[in-house]
């Protein structure tokens, strides 16, 4: 996997493993329990369903120990005049002439619907450490790219306001 992460990235990921062993398997335990008192298992729909919250809880465990263990820790810190990570990025679209501004995240965070672009994409890849006024290409593939110019770079702050990504 070798994700990009900072190091509040993996705080966030640690705190959701330790909320989900401490608090949500105590609860998924005991709802399995109680489904299981109800009688036969077969026809027991309760019980199937707690199981599956289990499974799915202790899956998602696994998930983030996995992607901490094989995460590629980066700093977050750029220079002021440079687009980095967490710097909410206005770009001007040439071919569409249109504008846009989004926030550059790690893969974890990223959610285009919310504004939050991955520095892992294609978008993010060609504006990172580029300054403004700044023309850049942006390669989608070997078949497609096209070109966009930064107009403002605002350095923002990460508060843990935006979530990991669920998977």
């Amino acid at each position: 996997m070798y994700d990009k992460m900072t190091r509040k990235d993996i705080a966030r990921m640690e705190e959701e493993i330790e909320y989900r062993k401490l608090v949500v398997r105590k609860q998924a335990l005991e709802a399995v329990k109680e489904a299981r008192a109800q009688g036969d298992l077969s026809e027991n729909f309760e019980y199937h369903a707690a199981k599956k919250d289990k499974n799915q809880n202790e899956s998602r465990i696994r998930y983030l120990e996995r992607m901490i263990k094989t995460a590629q820790v980066i700093d977050s810190q750029s220079k002021t005049d440079e687009v980095g990570l967490d710097n909410t990025v206005t770009v001007y679209f040439d071919e569409d002439d249109e504008t846009e501004t989004f926030k550059l995240v790690t893969t974890v965070r990223g959610n285009s619907l919310k504004g939050m672009i991955s520095i892992d994409s294609p978008i993010g890849k060609a504006i990172l450490g580029h300054r403004v006024g700044e023309r850049v290409t942006v390669k989608v593939n070997d078949n497609y790219s096209y070109e966009v110019t930064i107009q403002a770079i605002e350095n923002t702050v990460d508060d843990g306001s935006d979530q990991l990504r669920k998977f």
